[in-house]
């Protein structure tokens, strides 16, 4: 049997007082870790000041426009429109919230075509459209319509002709915008044929 040529190793013959030494440091190393983390009470005072600040002189966050103090482009008729959903979000990254509404016609029946609107308002100005995402032109009605992360994003249903009857939209297409350079580009999934039962 060959010997080692390196010094024999300390912890391959290691005694009791070896192990509690040992663990006398880690109890050390863990009682200092606990007394460098921040108490409950200075975040919540801290949280507190924030809020004090900003109630005495600090600017509030921009409120998003109001969907409903818009005139959009839809013509109506004596039927007026009506927002049948509304979201805000900051879609451009400047910081502040733009509204995103899906208007359509106040019908006493049925289910008139929806456009979807981006609304944006300047300081002390009235709330504008600024960009049409679906323009009600289209004949689509509008389903499951979020916005978040920056990202319109909502389901169409359509016609495959004009013999589908109004009631019953027989084409679906999953849609998304989003802010790119200086305009809403779209995305979408594959339209297909809509399931519904008779």
């Amino acid at each position: 049997m060959q010997t080692s040529a390196l010094p024999d190793l300390a912890h391959t013959d290691a005694k009791p007082v070896h192990w509690l030494a040992t663990a006398t440091a880690m109890a050390a190393v863990v009682a200092v870790a606990g007394l460098l983390q921040p108490d409950a009470a200075t975040a919540t005072a801290s949280a507190s000041e924030h809020r004090v600040a900003t109630q005495h002189g600090a600017a509030p966050a921009a409120a998003a426009p109001d969907p409903a103090a818009v005139t959009y482009p839809l013509d109506c008729g004596a039927a007026g429109r009506t927002v049948a959903d509304s979201a805000h979000g900051d879609l451009d990254g400047d910081g502040g919230p733009e509204t995103v509404a899906v208007v359509r016609c106040a019908a006493g029946s049925g289910t008139p075509p929806s456009g979807i609107y981006v609304v944006t308002q300047a300081s002390g100005a009235a709330p504008r459209v600024v960009a049409t995402l679906v323009d009600p032109a289209q004949k689509l009605n509008v389903t499951d319509f979020t916005v978040r992360d920056g990202k319109v994003s909502a389901t169409l249903l359509g016609y495959s002709s004009a013999d589908v009857p109004r009631c019953c939209p027989d084409e679906l297409e999953s849609a998304a915008w989003q802010w790119k350079g200086n305009a809403f580009i779209k995305t979408a999934g594959p339209a297909g044929a809509t399931t519904r039962g008779a």
